[in-house]
């Protein structure tokens, strides 16, 4: 089946199988951001925006999407930028590996909710696997963004280990990168592994 959407800004065509899964589909254009995690629509890790509103892409068939506007983080890298910078800050970046779905349902939940309170961002962001950013984001709503690249934060010195591909979700993880079988039993023969 064919579908017509918009995929970062950029008016897309493509040929689909109707039981194609929204994330594997943007994997394969190459939108790596959109991470595979329970698979149960549980932790996040694939939230992308369609039409401005946050889907979990594992759950979603791809044929959904026709006609509609996709955004995953990749085509949100500027203004992920500062937020990325922020978790870095705070020591809250981690692996990276939970950052892009918990990037886009911040993004998301911005726009809707303009001044949320704290009890908003706990139930907005409750069904995101946040491996410890919860607390981080509500300094990052409360103290203000406009204190995210200072490296100061309430009064004390926070050293900066920004590293965009990490604290933006964007790193290439093991299960981002296409390994030729023939590559792993050649490299095991060489280290010595039967």
């Amino acid at each position: 089946m064919n579908i017509n959407f918009w995929l970062n800004g950029v008016n897309r065509h493509a040929e689909i199988s109707p039981d194609t899964l929204l994330i594997d589909f943007l994997r394969e254009q190459g939108c790596f951001s959109v991470k595979r995690g329970c698979e149960t629509a549980n932790c996040g890790l694939c939230t992308v925006l369609m039409d401005g509103r946050p889907v979990l892409s594992c759950s979603t068939l791809a044929a959904r999407i026709e006609g509609k506007k996709i955004v995953t983080l990749e085509g949100m890298q500027r203004e992920a930028q500062e937020f990325g910078s922020f978790l870095a800050n705070e020591g809250a970046e981690q692996c990276g590996f939970c950052n892009p779905g918990f990037i886009m349902n911040v993004f998301a939940m911005l726009n809707e909710i303009k001044d949320p309170t704290e009890e908003q961002i706990k139930e907005y962001l409750a069904g995101n696997s946040l491996a410890g950013k919860g607390k981080t984001f509500l300094r990052y709503i409360f103290i203000g963004k406009d204190t995210c690249n200072s490296g100061h934060l309430l009064g004390s010195t926070c050293f900066n280990i920004f590293h965009p591909g990490i604290s933006m979700g964007t790193s290439q993880y093991l299960h981002d990168q296409a390994v030729p079988w023939c590559q792993i039993i050649c490299i095991d023969r060489l280290s010595g592994y039967q």
